[in-house]
């Protein structure tokens, strides 16, 4: 029987919530898993904080939302690969909305995998051979391409926010994906 990296996620998270708990009696949870400014007074949480969620009903939508997406990526990629992948886009997810908000203001602290898991959903979009095709037909310059993926970002980021939410983290997240999926980063 083959690993899941999608169902060793999920575990991570469930293992992450529950020290996270554990931690917060204590008053340690925010220096472990919140990714804040500055970034290098707790660096480990840019990776720590991808897997940490803030309440059950976070965790729940995110676990969805990767059980939507990972299964079918886990199949067209290596173990690595997706772990390798998750992790990578979660934590610049993380750290440019941390960065961004704190270029027009204080900046705000940030956890959770929805950045990780935009980035799943935009290698999907782009990645199969339907988006290829398309793309193959139209003939976009590499610039044209990128444009349109920001553009796709930024719909889809707007159509899913709402107060609360890491909208630069979630814009992040999908163009890298989208990126990534055009240039078959994934691919075996």
């Amino acid at each position: 029987m083959t690993r899941s990296p999608t169902l060793e996620t999920l575990g991570l998270f469930a293992v992450v919530f529950v020290l996270q708990g554990v931690t917060s009696l204590v008053g340690l949870a925010a220096g472990l898993f919140v990714l804040a400014p500055p970034l290098s007074t707790n660096p480990w949480t840019i990776v720590t904080s991808v897997y940490a969620h803030a309440s059950v009903g976070h965790l729940l939508s995110n676990s969805l939302a990767l059980l939507l997406a990972g299964l079918l990526l886990e199949r067209r990629t290596t173990h690595l690969r997706f772990h390798l992948f998750f992790v990578t886009v979660g934590a610049v997810a993380g750290i440019t909305q941390v960065v961004s908000t704190g270029l027009i203001g204080p900046g705000t602290a940030v956890l959770g995998a929805s950045g990780a898991v935009f980035g799943l959903f935009g290698y999907l979009l782009a990645g199969n051979v339907v988006a290829a095709s398309l793309l193959d037909r139209v003939q976009l310059s590499p610039r044209a391409q990128f444009g349109l993926f920001a553009l796709a970002a930024v719909v889809v980021t707007i159509a899913t926010g709402r107060p609360g939410v890491a909208l630069v983290a979630h814009f992040t997240g999908l163009l890298a994906g989208l990126l990534a999926g055009a240039a078959g980063l994934l691919e075996t």
